[in-house]
């Protein structure tokens, strides 16, 4: 029997003859701890699931119709009735009990529910399963199972997950913040709902500046970058059938994303006055570094635990998650992985040995490091990462005597907050460095590129007349916390949080051609230039340090070539407004299949934000190197360019479906030691290669990018009409004044005007209708005032022509107005042809 909700006829719309996968998954991905027939999303859409698939405590309710009149008439999609597999192991993790895919009781239940998912023939036949299960598993465990299907089936891939942080928000955000927003969801419904404030979260919540570790906080707690690092996890899983888990070059991508990440810490760290982070070397020794993340589990209404500093790694043994391991095993396990470097190879279980080659070594490795089901060999080699992360995200509590769960350290959504996750990681990453600095040296032969001569870089900032300067400082962003406030009055729930930001840059390279065209593939990377102390970083260790900035091909003329690159189209990140922009407004009829390629993004880059470490206020000295190199010889073209579904960070995510693009070690030309008379990063250029001394210059200033109250990620709409653009752009009011020429700087209709707010019509002295200046891309007058309610806007800065009335200048320590507001090339995420990026393929 169909349980009816509603009597209404199923409202499917009338251009989307298929199975409505993008709703259905919305629905299933909100408000996790409610029952599946309430309502979800703010269309209302509701999943008609046959009665026996509730909860029991539902069904009689259900079967006596007393659930029709309860939410009114919704817009429904039908879950069909399928034969269920035997799921009873799946039941055995208890319901509200935290999952971590580190546990190997956990990994093993979350590979079985993939595989399930993935062996449904159809895609009804895969929703129907899930709507069965989210109502009686664990939902960590269904969350992160139903997602990893999602991005691997193949009738699923133009569908687009939510960030993690909507579904679970208590990983993300502050405790205190749920207190109040139950008051006002309570209080302000229905025609009340817009006067919600927006709830600020302080800047530093989890700490005081007294913690000298929590200078980095805002590094460690950003959202996008904890978001990236689940995402990533999703796309590599531990466990699962062999075309979700066994991607290509998946151990090494694992070496080179957690390696960069170190990198960007360590940087970080570098601009707080902070030493370089002290790998996890001695298991016997106290952790010093404490952390008290103040989260809480909306799951099972605990606090994420907190770790005092001091504690040291004891011995686990928990009955109840089958989990026992020993410190001794850490220590054995390292030996061994030392021993294999070492030898030059591993131990296979038949007992053969697989020598640790230039090519497939690291590979090797980093399966081995973090241990899948294709690994060479776990029993011998263990699961060091792993366990490390578990043993001190039990360190309160090893033997389960005071029924306390994991710190956020033992889930990947969370991980990052940690201070001692980068401790574990420079453990790791030195492990992986032992092998590299085995391999033979790269030779001048093997960096050069016959015929090319770079002759000049510079960097030019949105902003400033400084060159070779980039530009940070601290903005507020707002995010829509509803989808995982279970029970609650609905309505949008907004949170204000304070984030690092850069202005946009370019990237100006000339490049001399001796030969004929050819195309050419630019790596562009960016190091400290001092060390801790002060002195210029050798080389040896400087090489650790450079984090990758952008990747991409350029076609070379011969003669003189004159290389243009925006930082917005970096092959690295993702920009912020991508990762949490809304998923219902304005999405694209299911019929229109290049629109939804264009809106459906696969989500997985470095967020945008952070792609240039913090700098200091003087300027920290840094040094930018660009390579051009043989695109011929060192780039994997695409074997399905037609689908071009994902448009993002191809550098530390792959692309799906396809091999990684880059033929060369992650990494290169720095993965390896340098060739022996190269001591400092001068000698060791060859022609093709340059460097640029460039200082990273903060302004400690807080500026708002979302006023009115945090109702801009709402108001964001699909626009359609610009082909150029297929990101979500907000679509020009029709009351604002169209009446304007094209931008004189690129002839592309000039998309300045931003939607007319107060609504009133266009007159000469409304100030969110003024006139476009020539030459002036970027007119900060036209946005809407703050509040959106009409008058003149406060003091704001021209990017390109200076300070508007009651603005000043720009100069070293202030280039923009810190009481004003102001508009940015990035102020929407802007899509650039020939961008890649997405999954790693087989």
């Amino acid at each position: 029997m169909i349980l009816k909700l509603t009597p209404l006829i199923l409202l499917i719309a009338a251009a989307e003859c298929q199975f409505q996968s993008q709703d259905a998954t919305l629905a299933m991905l909100e408000r996790v701890n409610e029952p599946l027939f309430i309502p979800k999303c703010e269309t209302g859409v509701m999943l008609e699931v046959p009665t026996d698939y509730l909860p029991s405590g539902y069904q009689a309710a259900a079967i006596q119709n007393q659930l029709n009149n309860r939410f009114g008439k919704r817009i429904q999609i039908p879950i069909k009735r399928i034969q269920i597999p035997d799921v009873s192991d799946l039941l055995a993790l208890p319901r509200l009990g935290t999952f971590s895919t580190f546990v190997p009781r956990h990994r093993k239940l979350s590979a079985r529910l993939i595989t399930l998912f993935m062996e449904m023939r159809t895609v009804e036949d895969f929703f129907a399963l899930a709507a069965y299960l989210r109502d009686r598993i664990n939902p960590s465990l269904f969350v992160y199972a139903f997602s990893v299907a999602i991005m691997n089936r193949q009738d699923t891939r133009n569908v687009r997950l939510p960030p993690v942080s909507e579904t679970f928000p208590g990983r993300y955000v502050d405790g205190s913040v749920f207190v109040r927003a139950r008051e006002e969801s309570y209080i302000l419904t229905d025609s009340l709902v817009d006067m919600r404030a927006t709830i600020e979260i302080p800047q530093d919540y989890t700490a005081t500046q007294r913690e000298p570790e929590h200078r980095v906080a805002y590094f460690r707690e950003d959202l996008g970058i904890n978001l990236h690092h689940w995402h990533w996890h999703l796309i590599y899983p531990f466990e699962g059938p062999r075309e979700v888990v066994q991607k290509n070059r998946r151990g090494e991508l694992f070496y080179y994303a957690h390696q960069q990440i170190i990198g960007r810490y360590d940087f970080e760290r570098l601009c707080n006055k902070l030493p370089r982070t002290v790998r996890l070397q001695n298991f016997a020794e106290p952790i010093p570094e404490a952390y008290f993340p103040k989260l809480t589990s909306q799951i099972a209404s605990r606090n994420w635990q907190s770790r005092p500093g001091g504690l040291r790694m004891r011995d686990i043994n928990r009955e109840a998650d089958q989990l026992k391991v020993d410190i001794a095993d850490l220590e054995r396990w390292r030996a061994r992985f030392l021993e294999a470097i070492e030898r030059g190879r591993v131990e296979s279980t038949n007992g053969t040995s697989i020598p640790l080659t230039e090519q497939n070594g690291i590979d090797i490795l980093g399966d081995m490091m973090e241990p899948s089901q294709y690994s060479i060999n776990p029993q011998l080699y263990g699961q060091l990462h792993n366990m490390l992360h578990v043993v001190i995200s039990l360190i309160h509590d090893p033997d389960h005597r005071f029924l306390e769960t994991f710190s956020v350290i033992g889930e990947s959504s969370t991980a990052m907050r940690d201070p001692a996750f980068y401790r574990i990681h420079s453990l790791v990453n030195d492990i992986f460095n032992n092998h590299k600095q085995r391999l033979p040296r790269y030779t001048v032969q093997q960096l050069e590129f016959q015929g090319i001569q770079l002759r000049g870089i510079e960097i030019s900032t949105r902003g400033t007349t400084q060159r070779n300067t980039f530009m940070t400082f601290w903005e507020k962003s707002t995010v829509d916390l509803s989808r995982g406030m279970d029970f609650f009055p609905r309505g949008p729930v907004f949170a204000r949080f304070t984030h690092l930001q850069h202005l946009p840059f370019t990237l100006n390279v000339d490049v001399n051609n001796s030969g004929p065209r050819r195309q050419a593939l630019v790596r562009v990377f960016l190091a400290p230039k001092l060390d801790e102390r002060g002195r210029d970083m050798p080389l040896v260790e400087q090489r650790n340090m450079f984090i990758e900035l952008d990747k991409f091909l350029f076609d070379l003329q011969p003669g003189a070539n004159k290389i243009v690159r925006n930082s917005v189209q970096s092959t690295v990140s993702i920009p912020f407004e991508q990762t949490f922009r809304d998923l219902e407004t304005g999405r694209p009829p299911a019929n229109n299949t290049g629109g939804s390629d264009n809106f459906n993004f696969c989500g997985c880059g470095w967020p945008h934000h952070m792609l240039i470490p913090k700098g200091t206020v003087e300027g920290f000295p840094s040094i930018l190197f660009v390579m051009i190199s043989n695109a011929e010889t060192d780039w994997t073209p695409r074997r399905n360019t037609a689908n071009n579904v994902c448009s993002e960070a191809a550098a530390y995510c792959g692309i799906r479906g396809e091999n990684y693009p880059d033929r060369r070690a992650m990494g290169y030309p720095f993965d390896r030691l340098p060739r022996q008379n190269a001591v400092t990063l001068q000698t060791f250029l060859t022609p093709n290669m340059g460097i640029q001394e460039v200082v990273i210059r903060f302004n400690d200033t807080v500026v708002d990018k979302t006023p009115n109250n945090g109702r801009a990620p709402r108001s964001q709409i699909w626009n359609p009409s610009n082909t150029r653009n297929p990101s979500q752009r907000p679509a020009i009011n029709t009351q604002s004044n169209q009446n304007l020429s094209p931008n004189p700087a690129n002839g592309r209709p000039n998309t300045n005007p931003r939607p007319n707010t107060n609504n009133r019509p266009n007159i000469p002295n409304n100030p969110n209708n003024r006139p476009n200046i020539q030459n002036q891309p970027w007119n900060s007058n036209q946005r809407p005032p703050q509040g959106g309610r009409g008058g003149p806007n406060p003091q704001t800065f021209d990017w390109q022509n200076g300070p508007r009335p009651g603005g000043r200048p720009s100069s070293p320590n202030n280039f923009f107005s810190s009481q004003g507001n102001f508009d940015r090339g990035q102020s929407q995420p802007i899509a650039f042809p020939g961008r890649t990026g997405g999954y790693g393929g087989k």
